[in-house]
């Protein structure tokens, strides 16, 4: 990882830290804690009020994403799914209720703070069949071929190696295996630097890929099946877009070796969502 990487993400990460801070330790409204202030196109509004209701309030007022990949994923009760960048727990707590008991649901983080309030909102929650693992998404600490379906909110366009990412989510998932992902996509015409005038890194914008780059990407890491669709705009050229993949039951071992990292090792229990 080259310095500029690696002090993105550092930014990445006090900027969430601090998000998790302004939650638990913050302020509270008249009926918990106040919701971090972002604009319309981010949030917790981005999710009905029967998919709140239910939810500890600290999940609710930390939820910093640009979808609701919940409401689009293909959950089946008994399937595995895996969060990418899991924030205060949002989206691994509405997984939880859709996959049951006998189903398991992982969120992965790699900041302390949003980890520490994704316990205790999963405690809150009285979720049993939940586990909060901390690592990066480039380098997700599960095995191979262990999840059916993973999820991720307005996190990959953060990640610095984004065809690490798609490798990586590539490894994890079972044959079969699918993706609902949301996520910040620009439109092809506008460059890498105009995506950069319409915000900063951390405000999801500037590092996020175009619709056919995203596309590419994916195809390479071995994707089929491939659907990248525009939700709502979150600034001129760029929206938060709904991004749907699947594993093939049957891989072309040539491409999977190309596009899969070393095996982590075992869970043994990027950003943020």
């Amino acid at each position: 990882m080259t310095e500029q990487s690696t002090d993105l993400r550092e930014t990445v990460r006090q900027r969430y830290a601090a998000a998790a801070v302004q939650v638990t330790e913050g302020g509270s409204a008249c009926c918990g804690p106040a919701a971090i202030e972002i604009d319309d196109n981010f949030g917790s509004a981005l999710y009905t009020g029967t998919e709140r209701e239910g939810l500890p309030a600290e999940a609710v007022a930390a939820s910093l994403g640009c979808g609701n990949p919940t409401a689009v994923a293909d959950l089946n009760e008994g399937d595995r799914v895996l969060d990418l960048g899991s924030g205060g727990g949002i989206d691994v707590l509405l997984s939880a209720r859709r996959v049951g008991p006998t189903g398991r649901t992982f969120g992965l983080d790699m900041t302390e703070e949003m980890l520490a309030l994704a316990l205790a909102n999963q405690k809150k929650a009285g979720a049993t069949n939940v586990e909060f693992l901390k690592g990066t998404i480039e380098a997700v600490p599960l095995p191979a071929n262990t999840i059916d379906v993973v999820i991720s909110n307005c996190v990959i366009n953060l990640s610095t190696d984004k065809p690490a990412v798609f490798a990586e989510t590539f490894r994890v998932l079972a044959p079969g295996g699918r993706i609902g992902i949301s996520d910040v996509v620009a439109e092809d015409t506008l460059t890498p630097a105009q995506r950069a005038e319409r915000g900063d890194y951390v405000g999801c914008i500037a590092g996020a890929l175009s619709f056919t780059e995203y596309r590419a990407g994916l195809e390479t890491a071995g994707f089929t099946d491939i659907e990248i669709t525009p939700a709502h705009a979150v600034a001129d050229g760029m929206h938060s877009a709904i991004v749907k993949a699947t594993k093939p039951h049957t891989i072309d071992t040539g491409t999977a070796a190309a596009a899969a990292p070393s095996e982590p090792a075992n869970a043994a229990g990027c950003c943020g969502s």
